[in-house]
């Protein structure tokens, strides 16, 4: 085929996927797997494995990275941005559409009525993580230690996340480096490696080492000098040009940061964002932090959309789409200039020991990320709207640990439930 059709092919799959795609990124992977190795044989089984396994190593959300991979290998570098962003731009146009009815109607009683249900649905996604991570991370002193300085530090002080994130994986290094394997006459076929998984799916571990490549070219005291005094007290306009002198710069630099050092994507984000979008940056309120989860968990693309929500509220449409081109901007680079090196070194006990150290930490900073959160979505105004807010999470929780509903399911849910309940409370 020739490459304008490869590349038209892909445009047509990817929009596809990426309009119909709820569930999370498990469903994401599903559907690239049965569009690109059942219908269309682009890729065997093994090949479809080993690409995967690539892209869980990797910093980034894993199910848009595998849509780039086989971008890649369909039609090279070219391939891999068409794939790219196609898959993106839907759920990021939700996003913004959503953002801009939140901003301009957040006061509203049926919209506060509205997110009174879904505050709580969030939460619970977030606890519901931590509870099947913690099953499987839980294991040995170390994990278990690792888990509760990281807890106490991310609750008490602040002390920067990302930080924690590499100190942890550094002595994941020598805590759980295992001897390396004597060679075999013949390698076994390529696995995908097991890993805990969130309550839509995701894999809360990635890569840090390729992260770190970025780390240094932005070390860690060039994000609190470009963003100390830039705190966000008002909406922007609508496309936010008034604001693109003060804020490009800030956004460009934190989310590429945070696109670079994402662990697996995914839920993971949150104790980043919310440590430094709400705490230190005052971009955001945790109430519209909290909603803007919300909004992620809508759209059929990945949670790190979030990101087009923070970047609405600080220079409007310019700033949304600031901070999705930097945060999905690492995903792009690690695909195209990174892979063959990856695919050699993703079995490297180093850097499995490095990742066995990063995902307590990952445990530790979301639990910790789930104190305000969980104020911010239960303590209501009145207390009928509390108990509300507190049945909600519960049936939540039931929900998605013991009869493992969809998030995409519960949020909507939540939402209904709350609308109703709150606007009758209020009338």
């Amino acid at each position: 085929m020739a490459q304008p059709n490869r590349l038209r092919s892909l445009a047509g799959l990817f929009l596809k996927l990426g309009t119909i795609g709820f569930g999370g990124p498990q469903a994401h992977i599903a559907l690239q797997h049965e569009e690109a190795v059942v219908r269309r044989k682009w890729l065997t089984e093994e090949a479809f494995a080993e690409g995967l396994a690539l892209c869980e190593m990797l910093p980034g959300p894993a199910s848009t990275q595998m849509g780039i991979y086989l971008g890649y290998v369909q039609a090279g570098p070219w391939g891999a941005i068409v794939s790219g962003v196609c898959f993106i731009a839907p759920a990021y146009l939700i996003v913004l559409f959503l953002s801009w009815g939140y901003f301009h109607f957040q006061n509203l009683p049926q919209v506060s009525a509205l997110f009174l249900g879904v505050s709580p649905v969030v939460t619970a996604i977030v606890l519901a993580f931590c509870w099947k991570l913690g099953e499987k991370v839980l294991k040995g002193w170390q994990r278990i230690t690792l888990t509760i300085v990281v807890f106490l530090t991310t609750a008490l002080t602040s002390f920067s996340i990302l930080l924690q994130f590499l100190i942890c994986g550094f002595l994941g290094c020598f805590w759980f480096r295992s001897p390396p394997s004597p060679p075999q006459q013949s390698a076994p076929p390529p696995e995908v490696p097991e890993t805990p998984e969130t309550p839509d799916g995701a894999t809360p571990t990635g890569s840090a080492p390729y992260g770190l490549a970025l780390g240094r070219l932005m070390p860690a005291w060039v994000l609190p000098f470009v963003g100390t005094t830039l705190s966000v007290t008002s909406l922007s306009s609508f496309w936010g040009f008034d604001r693109l002198r003060e804020f490009a710069l800030p956004l460009a630099i934190f989310f590429l940061k945070v696109g670079s050092l994402i662990f697996g994507g995914g839920l993971v984000i949150i104790p980043l964002l919310e440590f430094e979008v709400v705490e230190r940056l005052q971009w955001l309120t945790h109430t519209e932090f909290i909603n803007g989860v919300a909004i992620g968990q809508l759209t059929p693309g990945p949670v790190v959309l979030t990101a087009a929500f923070v970047g609405y509220k600080v220079a409007g449409v310019s700033g949304s789409l600031i901070a999705t081109i930097a945060i999905f901007l690492p995903s792009f680079l690690f695909i195209l200039l990174a892979t063959p090196i990856l695919l050699r070194l993703r079995q490297n006990p180093w850097i499995k020991a490095f990742l066995q150290g990063v995902t307590p930490a990952v445990l530790g900073a979301t639990s910790a990320a789930v104190l305000p959160i969980a104020q911010a979505s239960l303590i209501q105004s009145h207390w009928p709207q509390t108990l509300i807010a507190l049945g909600i999470l519960s049936a939540s929780l039931l929900a998605l640990i013991r009869f493992k509903i969809p998030t995409w399911q519960l949020v909507p849910a939540g939402a209904i439930v709350g609308l109703v309940l709150g606007t009758w409370l209020g009338g």
